[in-house]
């Protein structure tokens, strides 16, 4: 019987989900590459099937399992994308190949104060005015990243306007006379997903997301782009290309 906690805060669906892809993970389904029926899972978490059936959706949501009407629930096996990180990285010739589609959503911008981070990032001064601009990429039409990227507003006046006609980083700054820029530093970390990632790449609650903090620049060293990109960790697997690490990647 597993245990799930009553008092926690925590949506007792929450839990049985993220109980549920830890088993998967654990290889517990991978004899019949089932799940148990819900009157079983019910019995297992002692939950009513209605709670089993709401974190089961989620599951199906987030692309971890796949439901048959009369058939049961399916472990959905997913091959991981490789991108590439290397001194020239672009989200479409990274994942070239490897997908049928990409497509991407243009989800917000809007301008804002260079915190202390943002501006050591793009090396001007704290509280100069930068543009951010939020985007999800997609693989098949499955979400893999989430990127927030920040902009010298006063250098790039029209950006969000030239992006939401465009729908390309490297065309607009094309647009501006900047033909090439390369990656100068990414940083890798792993953190539970926050309630908006959660949200923008369909993932449940509990799942973990792979962060990229990285700063892009002009091939002279002048600074242009500063970025977190969020990706669904078991979607996605982050290759650093080490012959770029004599760039500092």
């Amino acid at each position: 019987m597993e245990f799930v906690e009553r008092r926690s805060g925590i949506s007792l669906w929450r839990q049985i989900a993220d109980q549920i892809r830890i088993a998967i993970s654990n290889g517990e389904f991978n004899d019949t590459d089932m799940l148990p029926g819900e009157l079983t899972l019910a019995k297992r978490f002692e939950v009513n099937r209605h709670t089993v059936r709401s974190a089961i959706a989620s599951l199906a949501r987030e692309g971890v399992v796949r439901v048959e009407q009369g058939r049961g629930t399916f472990i959905a096996r997913h091959q991981r994308l490789h991108y590439p990180i290397g001194r020239r990285t672009r989200f479409s010739a990274g994942l070239a190949g490897q997908t049928r589609s990409l497509s991407g959503t243009f989800k917000e911008s809007r301008i804002e104060e260079a915190s202390g981070q943002i501006a050591s990032a793009l090396e001007l001064e704290a509280g100069t005015p930068v543009l951010r601009l939020v985007r999800v990429s997609m693989a098949d039409d499955v979400p893999l990243s989430r990127a927030i990227s920040w902009f010298d507003a006063s250098r790039f006046p029209d950006f969000a306007d030239r992006f939401a006609r465009q729908r390309s980083i490297t065309a607009v700054l094309k647009s501006f006379g900047i033909d090439d820029y390369v990656r100068i530093s990414t940083r890798i970390s792993a953190h539970h997903a926050d309630p908006q990632t959660l949200e923008d790449l369909r993932l449940s609650p509990g799942a973990i997301s792979l962060r990229t903090e990285a700063i892009n620049a002009e091939v002279d060293g002048r600074r242009i782009e500063y970025s977190n990109t969020y990706f669904a960790a078991d979607r996605i697997e982050l290759d650093i290309d080490h012959t770029a690490a004599s760039a500092g990647l």
